[in-house]
């Protein structure tokens, strides 16, 4: 019976031996037709299954090629091999699905390279880098409902389609049932009618799920949303995807302050969670990323080891200052020749780059970063102005090796002020008219951020492309799977 199978992960963490056990798996290799060493996915760690010599016709053993799936029954016994104490002696042994392994694409004797196994996505799961990977996502992603659920949070399910634009970006994929050969019903001025379309107005992807999410927080308190989210952003960096999931947490009577409080609690328990779980993946994968920095140049090697990274987030407290004050640091910096940046930070009122983030975490402060307090002209609508005018309650979290891993802020809950700002930045009013109704209803100071899912299993595992963290991942010219 199937359901009798045991997974090798389980066997191998009790190392116990003389009994019978039930197991099946994809074989990964099988030498001198005896020894079989198989995987079934729940660890990168192989269980070897003795094939008797004599005991099988020659027949079935020809089958057991690499990719080709077995179940294989028999005693656990102690191994006398090295690097593994137990081993499973097989009485019954049962193809459960062949593989051509001529054609089998994994087949080869060097490490396939990380490009050519995004075009065969669909069997890249059996590889030991994507097990660790895909695993530490799974961990991560449960960590992550947890830490909410525990707090008492409610999740909340967000559109997927909506006909608002949360960041006011504009690089949307629009959704439509409406012919794309130009036959498409017309305005008297030429526009697509929209009113014929199937929600009977212009609808898109969505980029966010806050402006949903801040509706409810107005009902109970505390909510996240964890959801798919997508920009149409012609991108084609190691960081940008076109479709990604956000986590995003919204809390009614919270400031800015608490929002930090929260920021940082959240990423160190989901981190924390993940070494504590995936012990053996993140060791793996550490060891994976070592050998990938030998084969750079010395002055572009990381300083710090995965494990050590993870560390270096969990075990400090997160260093907070204004976006003024990192930019007379940064001015200073470039001054007296202490860094060399690519872009120049020379007057207030600039975005930062990703240089610029790195070098507060990893060489200034050493520790990760929370940047607050910036200029109103480079961030979004909804973020509450500060009485000063020129800068808005805004908070994003710096993190070594990557920069921006968060990014949020206090919310404007004041109508006057909400209205002002969406008139500045030509943001129709009675398309968000829902979205004001909850600042004239019972509105409260309320704050939130956003976490993209992808750039923290990235940063967690070490992946150098955020196109190795998704399963099928979407980018510029790229849907197959």
């Amino acid at each position: 019976m199937f359901n009798k199978r045991v997974k090798i992960k389980e066997l191998l963490a009790t190392d116990k031996a003389n009994y019978e056990a039930t197991v099946m798996g994809w074989v990964r290799t099988f030498r001198n037709n005896q020894f079989v060493a198989l995987n079934d996915g729940s660890t990168n760690a192989n269980l070897q299954i003795v094939a008797e010599l004599g005991k099988f016709d020659d027949a079935l053993l020809k089958r057991l090629t690499t990719g080709a799936c077995i179940k294989a029954t028999g005693e656990i016994i102690p191994s006398l091999g090295k690097g593994q104490k137990i081993e499973l002696k097989a009485s019954a042994i049962e193809i459960l699905g062949d593989c051509d392994a001529e054609k089998y694409p994994l087949q080869l004797k060097n490490r396939p390279s990380l490009e050519y196994l995004r075009d065969i996505a669909h069997l890249r799961f059996r590889t030991n880098t994507f097990g660790a990977v895909f695993r530490v996502r799974h961990t991560l992603a449960y960590a992550i409902h947890k830490f909410f659920n525990d707090k008492g949070f409610v999740y909340l399910h967000t559109p997927i389609v909506t006909a608002s634009d949360a960041e006011g970006a504009g690089e949307m994929f629009r959704v439509t049932t409406l012919p794309v050969d130009g036959s498409a019903p017309k305005n008297d001025d030429g526009s697509v009618n929209f009113k014929e379309d199937f929600f009977g107005r212009s609808t898109n992807l969505t980029v966010s799920g806050q402006l949903e999410g801040e509706l409810a927080a107005m009902a109970y308190s505390d909510v996240y949303t964890f959801g798919p989210t997508f920009r149409a952003e012609n991108s084609n960096t190691t960081r940008h995807l076109a479709e990604f999931w956000m986590i995003e947490p919204e809390v009614a009577f919270n400031d800015l302050e608490d929002n930090m409080n929260l920021a940082e609690e959240f990423i160190k328990y989901i981190i924390r969670y993940a070494m504590d779980n995936n012990k053996e993946d993140l060791e793996f994968l550490a060891q994976r990323l070592e050998e990938e920095e030998k084969q750079k140049p010395q002055n572009e090697r990381s300083e710090l080891g995965l494990i050590e990274k993870l560390k270096f987030v969990v075990d400090n407290d997160f260093e907070r200052l204004t976006y003024t004050e990192a930019i007379e640091i940064l001015k200073e910096s470039n001054h007296n020749k202490k860094k060399k940046f690519q872009y120049i930070v020379d007057k207030w009122g600039v975005d930062l780059q990703s240089e610029h983030e790195r070098y507060l975490v990893e060489k200034h402060f050493k520790k990760p970063v929370i940047l607050t307090n910036y200029p109103k002209e480079i961030k979004a609508f909804y973020m509450r102005q500060n009485d000063d005018g020129k800068t808005v309650a805004a908070m994003d979290i710096l993190a070594p090796g990557i920069g921006e891993i968060v990014g949020g802020s206090q919310r404007e809950e004041r109508l006057d002020l909400l209205l002002q700002r969406m008139e500045e930045m030509h943001i129709p009013a009675e398309e968000l008219w829902w979205y004001l109704d909850t600042r004239k209803f019972g509105a409260c100071p309320h704050a939130g951020f956003g976490l993209g899912f992808e750039r923290m299993v990235q940063f967690v595992t070490g992946m150098g492309n955020i196109r190795d963290v998704i399963p099928f991942p979407r980018y510029p010219k790229s849907a197959e799977f």
